[in-house]
């Protein structure tokens, strides 16, 4: 039985954890270093997210590593991201034979479906229907898809200098958010 309740809430919820609006510098940066396909990004996100709904805690269990452990991987990939939009170096070197890469990593993952969203997914299970998680996440799909396929349209409002305030604002914030991850997870490691 579908309850609208619960998926608006997961939605809210997942919308929260992913943060598109709060990535638009981030894809901007992306973007402008490698071009991005929207579907292939969109593809790649819904089938990460479906499968840790589906398969997350299994798979992780399965290859040794837990929950906090994989949070503070993606807490570290989130920390080299923000340096980059900070500082302005590049990090992550994209491979010229192949445009797709960047659609995929690091915009499919870990920034859409990154340590964060994954482990609300697994967290939220124990909250909602398996079901209404799922409807959720595809409406956040689309609401990233809108996003996404808008960023040119953004970055022209923004223009450069704007686009630059913001992406560097919004680094510290990344940074702030990977630390947080980082130490709310590494704790968890560390204690247990």
């Amino acid at each position: 039985m579908i309850n609208l309740n619960e998926i608006l809430s997961a939605f809210i919820v997942l919308f929260a954890v992913i943060d598109v609006i709060g990535a638009i510098p981030l894809i901007i940066a992306i973007k402008e270093k490698s071009p991005i396909r929207p579907g292939l990004a969109i593809i790649f996100t819904g089938i990460i997210m479906i499968s840790f709904l589906f398969l997350g805690e299994q798979l992780l269990g399965f290859i040794g590593v837990d929950v906090d452990s994989f949070a503070v991987a993606g807490s570290i990939i989130m920390a080299f991201i923000a340096f980059e939009m900070i500082l302005g170096i590049e990090l992550f070197k994209e491979d010229d034979a192949d445009t797709a890469t960047a659609s995929v990593v690091p915009l499919a993952f870990p920034l859409l479906a990154g340590a964060g969203s994954l482990t609300t997914i697994i967290s939220i299970r124990a909250e909602y229907e398996m079901l209404s998680i799922a409807i959720a996440i595809m409406l956040n799909m689309v609401v990233i898809f809108g996003v996404l396929k808008s960023v040119n349209k953004i970055q022209r409002i923004l223009g450069p200098v704007g686009t630059k305030i913001l992406n560097k604002v919004f680094g510290i914030i990344l940074l702030a958010i990977a630390v947080k991850l980082f130490s709310t997870n590494a704790k968890h490691l560390f204690l247990n």
